[in-house]
């Protein structure tokens, strides 16, 4: 603790935090492997995706949508062991309190928010972890959704990635809602699918020459449209139309570049050949004469 500047004596600064944790503690690896081990033997887990082009270092945000209390289980289950790093959380500070389950959260890398100030706070707190290069898993409407399909997305996410540049892992989640659905205790059977998508920045498919407000919604609409894509129909929700304008973009064949036409050469007239001087043979040297001696008297 540090004294204040106004030299009072009570006012008093906190010490800053200590930098946070990424690699994967023997508590985290056997907390993922009980998750994968429990799921299997209630339903039957199913993951796809992009698992293999997952970014292993850097600022990550792994965005979702929010179905069940299983939704953390099966993200955390196997991605944490793709990624190859802890992922961070953010969650109610009671929870974290608590004697026993306050403790387990703790080292599971779980952050503790106010309620009163969850916004705030949470965001500051998130910020933190990305400027630091860490992993950090939202869902990005703030809460499970009662339907099963997506709800609209608050702009929180889109305001902290535009503002620490953090890649933007999208990931869709079905069939957790049946599985345990909101309010009730879990009901063996059925399958339940994970889905990873492609890794993207904001500043890749956000125009640019947007007013602020117009960024977050363009952010914000970019990252739920690629959830969405993930999902089957009946979660897609409110992003159901810009994920299927989205898929059948991607279906077209891109645009074939047409030949540069070149314009042929219009005939004329023969032109007739240069015209060349006639041969001349080399000359011949002329034979030298030589004169012949006066022929000698008869004696």
């Amino acid at each position: 603790m540090r004294q204040g500047r106004d030299g009072g004596g009570s006012g008093h600064r906190e010490d800053p935090p200590k930098p946070m944790r990424d690699d994967l503690s023997f508590f985290i690896r056997g907390m993922a492997f009980t998750a994968r081990t429990a799921l299997r033997g209630l339903t039957r887990p199913q993951v796809e995706g992009a698992l293999d082009r997952i970014p292993r270092s850097g600022a990550l945000i792994v965005a979702g949508n929010h179905l069940s209390n299983a939704d953390g289980v099966l993200i955390g289950g196997w991605l944490t062991p793709a990624l190859g790093r802890r992922i961070h959380w953010l969650g109610k500070r009671e929870m974290v309190q608590l004697p026993v389950i306050g403790h387990l959260a703790r080292a599971a890398s779980v952050h503790p928010v106010d309620r009163g100030t969850a916004d705030v706070e949470a965001f500051r707190a998130a910020q933190r972890i990305l400027e630091e290069g860490h992993v950090l898993l939202i869902f990005p409407e703030g809460t499970r959704s009662p339907t099963g399909a997506l709800q609209e997305a608050k702009d929180g996410l889109a305001m902290l990635a535009l503002r620490t540049g953090a890649t933007i892992l999208p990931v869709g989640v079905a069939g957790t809602d049946r599985f345990w659905p909101r309010g009730r205790v879990p009901r063996p059977g059925g399958r339940i699918r994970l889905v990873v998508g492609e890794p993207f920045r904001l500043a890749e498919v956000v125009p640019s020459g947007l007013d602020r407000r117009a960024t977050k919604a363009a952010a914000t609409r970019a990252i739920m449209t690629r959830i969405a894509a993930l999902l089957p129909p009946r979660h897609r929700g409110a992003y159901a139309d810009a994920a299927a304008e989205m898929e059948q973009a991607a279906a077209e064949p891109a645009p074939v570049a047409e030949p540069a036409l070149v314009a042929e050469p219009v005939p004329g007239p023969p032109v007739p050949p240069p015209a060349t001087e006639p041969a001349v043979p080399p000359s011949r040297p002329k034979a030298r004469r030589t004169k012949k001696a006066p022929a000698a008297d008869p004696p």
